[in-house]
């Protein structure tokens, strides 16, 4: 008995279905890899103070990838401005170019140390930027700015010094009462910019004993360029 030919494509189409969904029940289900665990960078940045009576303000320690945070002959930002004036980094660390900042314990006094540490999550060519005020100063400040780490294996040290910059942002009168330091106590930051308004390489102090009768510093507070030693480690 011949089966009709509507009854066989009917059991054709049936077998070719369940077919279909045997195939799709069988294949293997795709299975996407992990993501990548991070790559931490680590770096230990180590500030010998090298003035004979200037305390180093509390380090700012800044990764990014940014040029930098100051330039000769340009105006200071008031973050540049708040911690060459007063010392306080916490604008500078905070500012929106800085990937990843940290910041100094305390003052490092002449001829003492600090190390700072500082990671940043995969990024192996990050530009380093560290900042000081010299506390016996209107606004002077010593660093480096946006220094290359790209070339940094993991356990290799550069080291280096860093000089002493003027801001620009404050007079130095040297006088009583506008120098936050030791050496006076007096005001640290001030909005009012009463100088030449950008950033240049420091003239150096005349103190007292060379003839400004009205400093409060003396010659042990002059100094000679570079101000701070500084040997940065990749350690991871």
């Amino acid at each position: 008995m011949f089966m009709s030919a509507k009854k066989l494509s009917t059991l054709l189409i049936l077998a070719s279905l369940g077919l279909s969904a045997c195939s799709d029940d069988d294949e293997p289900m795709t299975m996407m890899p992990p993501d990548p665990d991070p790559v931490m960078i680590s770096y230990d940045v180590t500030v010998t103070n090298l003035t004979h009576a200037h305390p180093l303000s509390p380090l700012a320690v800044i990764l990014h990838q940014n040029d930098g945070f100051w330039a000769i002959g340009e105006m200071a930002s008031p973050e540049l401005e708040m911690l060459a004036e007063s010392g306080d980094n916490s604008q500078l660390i905070a500012m929106a170019d800085a990937m990843v900042s940290a910041s100094g314990t305390g003052l490092i006094m002449p001829g003492n140390s600090e190390t700072v540490s500082i990671t940043i999550e995969d990024v192996d060519d990050a530009n380093l930027t560290i900042a000081s005020m010299l506390a016996n100063t209107n606004d002077g400040f010593t660093g480096l700015n946006g220094l290359a780490l790209g070339e940094l294996a993991i356990g290799g040290s550069w080291s280096g010094v860093g000089f002493v910059y003027d801001a620009g942002t404050e007079a130095n009168t040297e006088a009583m009462g506008s120098i936050v330091g030791p050496a006076d106590g007096g005001e640290g930051f001030s909005e009012i910019r009463d100088d030449v308004n950008y950033v240049a390489m420091h003239p150096g102090i005349v103190s007292m004993d060379d003839g400004l009768s009205t400093s409060v510093l003396t010659q042990a507070h002059r100094f000679d360029n570079p101000a701070m030693k500084v040997v940065i480690t990749r350690t991871e």
